[in-house]
């Protein structure tokens, strides 16, 4: 049985560098229906709501955008709520950004920078990841949690999963059954230990506001 009391620094397949991008790309679609079923976008909604409050036009980063799907998320919920956008995806693999880039081509408002985060002087509204912060130790946690105030000027959302018993069997016994990936069935389960309770949120970031949203994901806001 799993130590839940405190997060697994075990590296996941996906942070590996010799991953072949066909493989990661089935993974992005799975993720893509993961986050579609299972709250995923729902969590980045609800901070949406939470933290934006009048404005009518955004410019909004996602880090480790990944395949893009979020970003489309983002637009549709900025133009129901008559809001004008201008979406950039960040992440390292230039893999990943070609692959969103084809994911989003019918939106013109949407672009992608190839990078490591901390590389990019740009600033924003908003700042946006999913299931990004889990990745990370803590050392580079603070980094980017450092970076992202800075670069923000409304807030920022980070939506990723509870470390919770419930929350790693019953994805683990899921992708087991259902997944046609090897990166998932290894790196879903895992991903729920390397995340972080929300009492961990509140004293790594006094002020933060920590969400708990179904199923088993936590919107963290951090407000300028």
């Amino acid at each position: 049985m799993p130590d839940f009391s405190t997060r697994s620094y075990e590296k996941e397949l996906l942070d590996q560098e010799n991953i072949p991008f066909a493989d990661i790309a089935v993974t992005l679609d799975e993720l893509h229906f993961i986050n579609t079923y299972l709250g995923g976008y729902n969590a980045t909604r609800y901070g949406l709501n939470k933290l934006i409050k009048g404005q009518k036009k955004l410019k909004i980063a996602d880090i480790g955008c990944g395949g893009g799907h979020h970003l489309i998320q983002i637009d549709q919920w900025c133009t129901a709520n008559q809001i004008s956008c201008d979406l950039v995806g960040i992440d390292m693999k230039k893999e990943c950004t070609d692959y969103a880039a084809e994911q989003t081509a019918d939106l013109p408002n949407v672009r992608y920078i190839t990078s490591d985060y901390r590389l990019v002087d740009e600033e924003f509204d908003l700042i946006n990841s999913c299931l990004f912060t889990h990745h990370l130790n803590e050392k580079e946690l603070d980094e980017y949690i450092i970076w992202a105030r800075n670069h923000s000027r409304v807030g920022v959302i980070i939506n990723d999963l509870h470390r919770h018993p419930l929350a790693y069997h019953a994805i683990r016994i899921l992708t087991q059954l259902f997944s046609r990936s090897y990166l998932v069935k290894n790196d879903a389960s895992l991903s729920v230990l390397r995340s972080f309770k929300a009492k961990e949120w509140k004293k790594r970031v006094p002020g933060c506001e920590v969400h708990w949203n179904w199923a088993f994901r936590y919107t963290t806001i951090i407000r300028p």
